[in-house]
C-alpha cells in the first residue's frame, strides 16, 4: 500500500486526548496569570508570553519537556501509528500547537520517526536559554487571506500544498483527523475518495454536520481514542483492500496486509 494513503492528524484533543498547551499551562502553575492575559492578545502570542514567564521563574525548557513527557497518550493510538507507518502510510501533522511541544511527546512515546512531516507553529530556544513560539503565518506582514481559519494557521493551505506535491503519486487517498474549528478548512479540500474523521460533539464535528452536504469525504466521527484507533486502522484496510482490487491482488489473511493489531488478553 505504499503511496497510496496519507494519513493526516490535528495533535492537540485528536492525536493526543488533551491540549498540550492547557497542560503545560495546568501544570507549570500558570493558569491565573493565563486566564488574566487571555482576552488580549491571540493565542500563540499568549502561550510565548506563558514561556516568558517560566523564563522569569527560573523554569528551563527541559523543565517544560518533563512536563509534556508526563502527557497521557492512549496506548491503541500509539499502536495504530505505528501499524499505519509499517503499512507504507504517509503520515503527517497540521496543528495549531507548536514544535518543540509536539516533537517532545512524539519522541517520548517513540513515534517522531513515524511522521515524515510536522506543520505547526515553530518554537525554538534562544541564546538566553528561553523557549519561543511564534506563528506559522505571519498575520501582520504575510496573512492568509482565509476567513475560515485563525491569523496564524490555515491548515487549508496546508494541505492544498501538500496535495499538490503529491499530484504525480496515482491514486493517493487522504484521511484527516481532527477535532476544531481550524480543521474544517482542509476538510472541505478532501475528495470523494478521501476520509475525514471528525471527534464526535467537537467544533469540527458541528461544523461538518450543519452542512454535510459541504463535504465530499467520506464520514467517519469517533469519540476517543480507542475508537480513534479501530476507526483508522479500518480505514486503511479498505484502501489497501480498494488497491488490491484495482492491481488484481489478492490478500490472504496470511500476508501481514492486515493493520489491526491483536488485542491484548
Amino acid at each position: 500500500m505504499a503511496d497510496t494513503a496519507a494519513v493526516v492528524f490535528d495533535f492537540d484533543r485528536t492525536l493526543i486526548d488533551g491540549d498540550s498547551d492547557n497542560w503545560v499551562v495546568t501544570e507549570m502553575g500558570l493558569t491565573q496569570l493565563f486566564r488574566e492575559l487571555y482576552s488580549t492578545m491571540p493565542w500563540t502570542s499568549l502561550m510565548n508570553r506563558m514561556m516568558v514567564e517560566l523564563h522569569t521563574q527560573g523554569k528551563a525548557a527541559e523543565d517544560i519537556a518533563e512536563c509534556l513527557k508526563r502527557m497521557p497518550l492512549h496506548p491503541r493510538v500509539i499502536e495504530s501509528i505505528r501499524a499505519a507507518h509499517r503499512n507504507g502510510c504517509d503520515l503527517r501533522i497540521i496543528s495549531d500547537a507548536n514544535r518543540f511541544f509536539i516533537e517532545t511527546i512524539l519522541k517520548h512515546h517513540g513515534l517522531l520517526d513515524c511522521f515524515t512531516e510536522i506543520v505547526t507553529n515553530p518554537a525554538f530556544v534562544d541564546a538566553e536559554g528561553r523557549l519561543n513560539i511564534v506563528p506559522f503565518h505571519d498575520s501582520a506582514g504575510s496573512p492568509h487571506g482565509c476567513s475560515l481559519c485563525p491569523p496564524n494557521m490555515c491548515k487549508g493551505l496546508v494541505l492544498k500544498r501538500i496535495q499538490a506535491a503529491d499530484s504525480e503519486i496515482r491514486n493517493r487517498r487522504y484521511i484527516y483527523l481532527g477535532d476544531g474549528k481550524g480543521d474544517y478548512c482542509p476538510c472541505l479540500k478532501l475528495g470523494t475518495r478521501d476520509f475525514v474523521v471528525p471527534r464526535k460533539s467537537f467544533p469540527l464535528w458541528k461544523l461538518i454536520f450543519n452542512d454535510q452536504t459541504l463535504i465530499k469525504a467520506v464520514i467517519h466521527e469517533w469519540s476517543d481514542g480507542e475508537e480513534l484507533a479501530a476507526i483508522l486502522l479500518d480505514i486503511i484496510d479498505k484502501i489497501l483492500m480498494d488497491e488490491n482490487t484495482r492491481t488484481g491482488l489478492t490478500a490472504s489473511p496470511d500476508d501481514g496486509c492486515k493493520t489491526t493489531p491483536v488485542s491484548n488478553p
